[in-house]
C-alpha cells in the first residue's frame, strides 16, 4: 500500500527530521519526502510526504504532522478519463 500526502514541509533537512519524528509511531513504513522547490503558498506550493507499508494509518500521519505544526493532506486519488 502507498499514501502520497501534500505537506508545507519547506525543506529536506526539516523533512529529514519530520521522518525521524514519524518512524517513532509508524516504524514499520517506508517514507520519504519530494521538495523540489521553496514553499510558499501551500497548497499550490508544497511537498510530497509518500509512505509505503502493508498497513498505513492515513489519519494518524496527518494528526502527527498538525500537532507539530505542519500542514498535511492525503492526495485524493483521481481518475482522468
Amino acid at each position: 500500500m502507498i499514501e502520497i500526502f501534500t505537506t508545507n514541509i519547506p525543506n529536506q533537512n526539516l523533512g529529514n527530521e519530520i521522518i525521524k519524528i514519524l518512524k517513532r509511531s509508524f516504524f514499520d513504513l517506508k517514507i520519504d519526502f519530494d521538495i523540489e522547490a521553496p514553499i510558499g503558498n501551500y497548497p499550490c506550493d508544497h511537498s510530497i510526504l509518500r509512505v509505503e507499508g502493508k498497513s498505513i494509518d492515513p489519519q494518524g500521519i496527518v494528526s502527527t504532522l498538525n500537532d507539530i505544526g505542519y500542514k498535511c493532506h492525503i492526495l485524493e486519488d483521481k481518475i482522468c478519463h
